[in-house]
């Protein structure tokens, strides 16, 4: 059972030094770092370093949870895996410590505002979506084929005068694309 420190900072002109100060006062015995990498970039060379080393009964440390990552639910995602695979987190800056009853309130509360951002952000991308379409515009991806060539193309097929594969390679689609206009 070992203590793993991450920090990360954004641009290569700030310094690392405060952060591995903190996590080796904390008694890390490992310290894996980004530097000049993003917080929104969910896959990062030394996360991903850490995530492989961390073992089940060790501690991930990090200085501030924004070194880990910049939204909450990816923050959330993250410490419940490590949860699932027994490793705990501690966070020093916001005296977040899974070990403890506290600190796994602290996160569970968390993971509920988490939860209910990603519902905000599902309501609003439907009720989006259906004001889209209550002004009769498309909703989705651009449509493959206009409304003329989905009719010539239909008429090309049904009337026997080509095989499926022939029209969609005219038209440049796949053959499923022309199937689905026809049911």
């Amino acid at each position: 059972m070992q203590k793993i420190g991450y920090a990360r900072v954004s641009t290569a002109d700030q310094s690392l030094r405060l952060q591995t100060m903190a996590l080796e006062a904390a008694g890390c015995t490992q310290i894996v770092v980004d530097e000049g990498v993003s917080g929104r970039i969910t896959s990062r060379p030394g996360l991903n370093r850490v995530v492989e080393l961390l073992l089940p009964g060790d501690t991930l440390v990090v200085w501030r949870l924004d070194r880990l990552g910049r939204s909450l639910i990816h923050l959330v995602e993250l410490v419940n895996q490590f949860a699932e695979d027994s490793i705990d987190f501690q966070s020093l800056t916001e005296n977040i410590d899974t070990k403890s009853s506290g600190g796994r309130l602290v996160f569970h509360m968390m993971a509920a505002l988490a939860e209910f951002e990603r519902s905000l952000i599902s309501e609003r991308t439907k009720a989006g979506m259906s004001a889209v379409k209550a002004e009769g515009r498309h909703v989705g991806r651009p449509r493959a084929l206009s409304e003329r060539e989905r009719d010539q193309a239909l008429i090309s097929i049904l009337q026997d005068e080509e095989p499926i594969t022939e029209v969609a390679m005219r038209y440049q689609v796949h053959p499923r694309t022309l199937k689905r206009l026809m049911t």
